[in-house]
């Protein structure tokens, strides 16, 4: 049995012609287990928004989705009918545990949370309609032009015109 297993070594150890994987080639990340998903939780005002992270999986608000483990953080993009989009970077902490604590996992924050503002109205299309600027008004108490036929509200009127016979 011994030999059977040097001769396999020897021949996987020759050169590129070798049908056997090389062990320089070999890696052992194949090894590794998959990081458990992680459940985030999806919140936005008002609710009923579609929430969908950069790693791919969304829902709509309030909800809760499972993501892979990212090395690094994601963000997650909040987008509703007559609101502004909303975009959220969420950071990934690893707790890698002890003797007495397993790994753990968690996002900050939690839950991921936006608050969607409304949007502008929509322009107009079609034809640009032109006002005419008004003239202001002049001010309460303001006198009326010497030049008026008629006398002011309130004034006094001038004395009769007497006559001399």
């Amino acid at each position: 049995m011994r030999r059977v297993i040097a001769i396999a070594v020897a021949g996987a150890s020759l050169g590129g012609c070798s049908s056997m994987p090389s062990f320089s080639s070999f890696s052992w990340d194949s090894f590794k287990p998959t990081p458990p998903p992680i459940q985030v939780q999806l919140e936005s005002t008002p609710p009923g928004a579609d929430a969908r992270t950069s790693l791919g999986p969304g829902c709509k608000t309030p909800c809760s989705v499972d993501v892979p483990a990212p090395d690094a953080g994601f963000s997650v993009t909040y987008t509703l009918n007559r609101f502004q989009s909303a975009t959220i970077p969420v950071q990934v902490i690893r707790n890698p545990g002890d003797f007495a604590t397993p790994a753990s996992t968690i996002t900050d924050p939690s839950p991921v949370f936006a608050e969607l503002q409304p949007a502008g109205p929509p322009p107009r299309a079609g034809r640009t309609v032109m006002h005419k600027p008004r003239k202001p008004k002049p001010p309460k108490g303001a006198s009326e032009p010497a030049d008026s036929p008629f006398p002011q509200p309130g004034a006094a009127s001038p004395p009769p015109a007497s006559s001399t016979r």
